[in-house]
C-alpha cells in the first residue's frame, strides 16, 4: 500500500488511512465514549473482588461408638475416599463420642458448584462403607463467599415501645421475608434474636419424691406436641377432606396440667413437679446490646436484633443496599408506630461506591494532569488530542470489563490507575512523531493526509513491540495461584485489555484528530516561523 511516494509497511499506517476521512469515525469515537459511560453506570460495583471459596463438610453419627472408634471406621475411610476428587487442597477430620466430621477445602478458584457435586456423589458413592448403625451422611458445603455481609440492621426497641424481645424478634424475622425477595439478596441471618418457647424448670427434689425420671417427662411433653390429622375418604369432585387437629400447646395451662404419672392412684401433673412459664429461649447466651445518640447523649445499653443480608456473586452491591434502604423507607411508619427503631450499622453498598467514585475522581484528575504537561511540552492542541484517547480507552476497557462478566472495585481501578501512565504513550508517540513531522523542513510539499499517515505508520512497529513487551509483563500475574491470584486477577485482565485499545485508538483517532485540528506552519528556507 503506498500514499505518494511513502510505502505504507506497518498496520499503524494502514489504519491510519483507512479512518483518516473515513465519515464513521467521528460516530465511532462519540459511541465508545457512550458505551464506557454506560458501561461505567451498570457494571456491578463492590469495594472488592468477592472471591469464591470451595468447601464442605461431610458429618457421619454412630451411636454409641468411641472417638478411637469413629477415627477408624468413619474418619479415615471418608478422608481416603475425598482424596481421589480432583481439586482438593486440604482435608481436616475430626473424631468424637458417636460422630464423625471430616472438612474438606478446595483450592481457591474451583467452581463451587461443581465442587459440591463431587463431594456429594463420592460420599453418595460409598454410602456401603460406613459400619451397621451408622447413620446416612450429612453433606453441608461451604457458601463462604456469600456469607459477607452487605449490609447490617440493628433493630431495637424504643422506649415508649411495649414490645417483648419475642415481639421484636417477630416482627423482624417477618420484614426479613420481604428483604429477602430483593433480587439477587442472597443469604440472611439475624443475630441477637430470641424465641419464643415454654420453659419448663423441674424441682429434682419433688422429681426424686414421686420416684420420676426425666425421661418420662420428655416422653409425656412429646405426645403433647403430636398433631395428627384425620383423612376422610375422597369426595364426589376428586378432594380430599382433611379435619386437621389444633396443636395441643397453645398456654401455660396446658402443659402445666399434663398428666406424667400416677402416684398412691392419684395422678401427678407437671405442675407438681415442675415450674412453667412461657418466654423466650434464655439458655440461648448470644446476646447483642446497643447504645445510640439521642438529644446529644448516649442511651443505655438495651437488647438488639440484627439482620445481616449477603448478596450473589457478580451483582451490583451499590442497587441492592439502595433497594433495601428503599423496601425499609416503606416501612419506617409501620415501625415506628409499634415503638421499633433501626440502625444501619453497616453499609457496603454505600462504601464501594464511594471508593468506585473516589478513585474514578482520581482518575480524571490524572488525565488532567496529563494534559496540563502536554500544553507545556507540545501545545494545547496536541495535548486535546491525547487528553480525548483516555477515556476512550477506559471506555473500551470498562466495555469489555463488563462484557466479561467482571465488577468495579478497588483492583479493577487499582489496574487503571496503574495502566493509565501506559495510555498514553501511543497516542503521545504518534502525536509528537506528527508534530515533528508538521515542523520538519522536508514536509513543506507534502500534503497534511500523507504527513498524518507517514508520520503514523513510522512509528508503528516499535510503539508495537514496547506495548507487547508491556502486556508479556503482566501475563505471570495471571498464574499467581491462591488469594492472592484471585484477588489480583483484574489487573492481568485488563491492563493488557486498556494497552491493546491505546494502540487502536492511537492510529485511528489520534491522526483523524490531529489532521482535523492541526496545521502546518509556514516554511522558509528550511526553518519554521
Amino acid at each position: 500500500m503506498e500514499n505518494g511516494s511513502y510505502k505504507i509497511t506497518d498496520i499503524a499506517g494502514r489504519l491510519a488511512k483507512l479512518f483518516l476521512h473515513n465519515p464513521l469515525t467521528s460516530t465511532l469515537g462519540v459511541a465508545l465514549i457512550v458505551l464506557g459511560y454506560l458501561a461505567l453506570i451498570i457494571t456491578p460495583r463492590e469495594e472488592d473482588p468477592q472471591i469464591a471459596i470451595s468447601g464442605g463438610t461431610i458429618i457421619v453419627a454412630l451411636p454409641g461408638a468411641s472417638a478411637d472408634e469413629i477415627e477408624k471406621i468413619i474418619v479415615q475411610p471418608l478422608e481416603r475416599r475425598i482424596k481421589e476428587i480432583k481439586g482438593v487442597e486440604n482435608i481436616y477430620g475430626i473424631a468424637t463420642d458417636n460422630v464423625g466430621i471430616v472438612n474438606v477445602m478446595y483450592y481457591i478458584g474451583e467452581n463451587r458448584e461443581s465442587s459440591n457435586l463431587k463431594l456429594y456423589d463420592k460420599v453418595m458413592q460409598n454410602m456401603d462403607q460406613p459400619p451397621s448403625g451408622a447413620m446416612q451422611p450429612l453433606v453441608r458445603p461451604f457458601d463462604i463467599d456469600i456469607d459477607i455481609p452487605i449490609i447490617s440492621i440493628a433493630f431495637y426497641q424504643k422506649p415508649n415501645s411495649s414490645l417483648s424481645n419475642v415481639e421484636l424478634y417477630k416482627k423482624v424475622d417477618t420484614l426479613r421475608n420481604e428483604l429477602i425477595s430483593i433480587p439477587n439478596v442472597a443469604k440472611t441471618e439475624l443475630k441477637g434474636e430470641h424465641k419464643e418457647q415454654f420453659n419448663i424448670e423441674v424441682d429434682l427434689g419433688k422429681l426424686s419424691g414421686f420416684h420420676l425420671s426425666m425421661g418420662q417427662i420428655v416422653m409425656a411433653l412429646k405426645s403433647l406436641s403430636v398433631s395428627v390429622p384425620s383423612v376422610n375418604n375422597r369426595t364426589n369432585d376428586g378432594k380430599l377432606v382433611v379435619f386437621g387437629i389444633k396443636n395441643a400447646i397453645e398456654k401455660v395451662e396446658d402443659i402445666q396440667n399434663l398428666m406424667i404419672a400416677q402416684y398412691m392412684g392419684s395422678p401427678i401433673y407437671l405442675k407438681d413437679i415442675a415450674k412453667v412459664s412461657k418466654g423466650y429461649d434464655f439458655q440461648n447466651l448470644k446476646s447483642a446490646e446497643i447504645s445510640y445518640q439521642e438529644n446529644s447523649k448516649m442511651t443505655p445499653l438495651h437488647e438488639q436484633v440484627t439482620l445481616t443480608l449477603s448478596k450473589l456473586k457478580g451483582s451490583n452491591a451499590v442497587v441492592i443496599a439502595e433497594n433495601v434502604l428503599e423496601k425499609l423507607e416503606e416501612h419506617h411508619a409501620s415501625l415506628d408506630k409499634e415503638g421499633i427503631g433501626y440502625i444501619i450499622t453497616r453499609n457496603y453498598g454505600e462504601r464501594a461506591n464511594e471508593a468506585v467514585n473516589e478513585l474514578v475522581f482520581h482518575l480524571l484528575i490524572s488525565i488532567v494532569i496529563i494534559a496540563v504537561l502536554l500544553v507545556f511540552v507540545l501545545g494545547w492542541r496536541e495535548s486535546l488530542i491525547v487528553t480525548f484517547t483516555v477515556p476512550a480507552i477506559l471506555a473500551i476497557t470498562i466495555f469489555v470489563a463488563y462484557m466479561t462478566g467482571q465488577t468495579i472495585n478497588r483492583i479493577t481501578l487499582f489496574a487503571f490507575l496503574l495502566s493509565l501512565g501506559l495510555l498514553v504513550d501511543a497516542a503521545i508517540i504518534v502525536i509528537e512523531n506528527i508534530h515533528r513531522h508538521l515542523h520538519d523542513h522536508h514536509s513543506k510539499d507534502k500534503e497534511m493526509d500523507q504527513i498524518m499517515i507517514e508520520a503514523t505508520d513510522e512509528i508503528g512497529a516499535p510503539t508495537n513491540i514496547a506495548t507487547i513487551a508491556i502486556i508479556l509483563t503482566m501475563v505471570p500475574m495471571a498464574f499467581v495461584g491462591q488469594m492472592m491470584g484471585e484477588f489480583m486477577k483484574p489487573i492481568p485482565l485488563n491492563v493488557p485489555v486498556a494497552l491493546l485499545s491505546s494502540l487502536l485508538i492511537a492510529y485511528i483517532f489520534t491522526p483523524f484528530l490531529a489532521r482535523k485540528l492541526l496545521k502546518k506552519p509556514m516554511h522558509h528556507t528550511g526553518e519554521t516561523k
